[in-house]
């Protein structure tokens, strides 16, 4: 597939790994948990970021939970990265959900139980 202005390839679509955990507390769990979380997005980041295979997008904290958004050109490749720190964190029930494209009706999306 060709960008019809230019003639140029265009860029493939945008691949996302997302990471939901279930926190205790109240709604935005607890400032331990937060500490935890930043930290192991901190550790995640740098890794996906060394192997060059996306970037992690930040977090959402609310209604119990927090989410981890990652972004590249495979989410299975990105997973396998951020897969140790991922499971790392202690918060459960959790899971992550890989979306093979760009968030649309019918996209492909796998959810993977931690």
């Amino acid at each position: 597939m060709q960008d019809a202005l230019f003639g140029l390839p265009a860029a493939p679509p945008e691949h996302a790994v997302i990471a939901r955990f279930q926190l205790g507390g109240d709604d935005l769990g607890e400032p331990d948990q937060w500490a935890l979380v930043f930290e192991a997005e901190r550790s995640i980041g740098a890794a996906v970021a060394a192997a060059g295979v996306g970037e992690v997008d930040g977090n959402e904290f609310g209604g119990g939970e927090v989410v981890i958004f990652a972004y590249g050109p495979d989410a299975v490749v990105l997973y396998r990265v951020m897969e140790p720190g991922l499971r790392a964190l202690r918060f459960r029930p959790a899971h992550v959900v890989l979306r093979y494209g760009e968030p649309a009706d019918g996209v492909v999306s796998e959810r993977v139980e931690l």
